[in-house]
């Protein structure tokens, strides 16, 4: 049976409980969490890994990527023609779209976007969240390096392709 203002009662005694923890006892804004390795918090954009083919935008599902380029001509010495290659004009992300899924980061086949773990990024205006390439840029210092590899796993395929070279 439920009586009438129970549930009042309940969310009084987990104030009345949290008001009284020791002085001692730091929460988040004072002292920043400790995070668990490879954490999830804002997509970085190493820039020169980007080759503008445009996987991570059409995988989206909340089409919160925006990229725009234009081609160059590339003319290489004792080379039979000239080559196009794209360069990036624009890459922005709206993080007020953003559902955090990771597919764009998965998807992309020239490692040119990565997890940080920084999360403090709020803004006081919603336009503020979309991040250009610059601002996507400054997160890559904060991307952690990736795992060992296992010594017991299987070798890379490099690995083997220059063991086979050696033979």
């Amino acid at each position: 049976m439920n009586i009438p203002g129970s549930g009042l009662a309940k969310g009084l005694a987990v104030t009345l409980k949290t008001m009284t923890k020791p002085v001692g006892t730091q929460q988040y804004p004072d002292v920043a969490p400790e995070l668990p390795p490879r954490s999830r918090g804002v997509i970085a954009l190493l820039e020169a890994n980007c080759t503008v083919c445009m996987l991570c935008a059409r995988e989206c599902p909340d089409w919160c990527i925006y990229i725009d380029s234009h081609k160059e001509t590339v003319e290489t010495p004792g080379a039979a023609r000239t080559r196009q290659r794209n360069v990036l004009d624009r890459f922005d992300i709206d993080f007020s779209l953003c559902m955090y899924c990771g597919i764009c980061v998965e998807v992309c086949p020239f490692d040119a976007l990565y997890w940080s773990p920084e999360f403090e990024y709020a803004e006081t205006d919603i336009r503020d969240l979309l991040h250009d390439k610059d601002r996507l840029g400054e997160w890559m210092p904060t991307v952690p390096a990736p795992p060992a590899h296992d010594p017991m796993g299987e070798k890379s395929k490099e690995e083997t392709s220059a063991e086979k070279k050696a033979l």
